[in-house]
Order: structure tokens, then sequence, then C-alpha cells
């Protein structure tokens, strides 16, 4: 038992470590942004600007906070469930899993504490739907389920 454990630890401990970070800076840009400045975190590409988002992605279902919270809890306990029964899968299948764990934990705390989402990242050069930190795991998450997807095709034809 002790040694199925430790192998789930890495992606764990990835899962820990994003909303860790997804809550501490969203802990940071609502005391520094919330009189409604905006700061520049990376001059030309990236500011600092608050958001409180209702809805999901792209502020999509804005509004349905309590469905959402609900998503992000059956989607939690899914990803759960998935590494408890996969001891060791393969490494961009498991990064996959363990980003949208992470990113998914990190909404739904906000969702499920504040009634909202902290989004606080806002791209600069396009005019694009302001973002945090767990949405980008969200997103490396698709990523590397691509690459899992593509390194599995690619094995198959040569093996």
């Amino acid at each position: 038992m002790t040694g199925s454990i430790l192998r789930r630890a890495p992606l764990l401990g990835v899962s820990g470590l994003v909303v860790l970070v997804d809550q501490a800076t969203k802990l940071l840009a609502a005391s520094q942004l919330a009189d409604g400045r905006i700061v520049p975190l990376l001059p030309g590409l990236i500011n600092g600007q608050l958001v409180l988002n209702t809805g999901a992605a792209f502020s999509l279902f804005r509004g349905s906070v309590q469905w959402l919270g609900f998503l992000s809890l059956a989607v939690t306990t899914g990803l759960l469930i998935w590494v408890v029964r996969h001891r060791t899968p393969p490494f961009w299948q498991g990064m996959a899993v363990a980003f949208l764990l992470g990113g998914t934990l990190g909404n739904g705390i906000d969702r499920w504490r504040l009634g909202h989402v902290i989004d606080f990242l806002a791209l600069v050069p396009i005019n694009f739907p302001i973002f945090n930190p767990a949405d980008i795991a969200i997103n490396l998450a698709v990523l590397c389920f691509l690459v899992d997807l593509w390194s599995s095709r690619t094995s198959s034809r040569h093996g």
C-alpha cells in the first residue's frame, strides 16, 4: 500500500503545488488590486487587473457559481478516483491529470469559498479574457493530453 501511495505522490504534489501557487497569488491579487488599479507584472505583456468571475472560462455560464461549484467537485472527485486506480500512468497523461486536478481544485476553492473565481492576469498585446494560474494549469493539462495522444500514436506506429 505504501508503495502505491509513493507512486502517486508526484502527481498529487504537482496538483498541490498548482493549488498553492493559485491560491497564494489570488490572495495577493485580491489585496493589491482591490481598488481597481492595473499593475504591470511583465511590462508590455501581462498586467495585474482584478476581475471577480462568476462564470467559467471566457466568462461562459456567468452567474452559475453553484452549478460550476458542483461541476468542479465532480471533476475533482473523478480525477482523484483516476489517480487511485492508475498506479503508474504514462508521463504526459499523469502530468495532464495533475495539472487538471490542481486547476480544477484552485478554481473550485474560489467558487465554494467566495462565490466567484478571482482572475487577475491580463494579456496586454491582445484582447483576451483575464485569467489566473488555475486556468493556466487547465490549459497545460490540455496540452499534456495532446502530447500524450500524439506520443502514444507515434509509438504505436513504430512499435
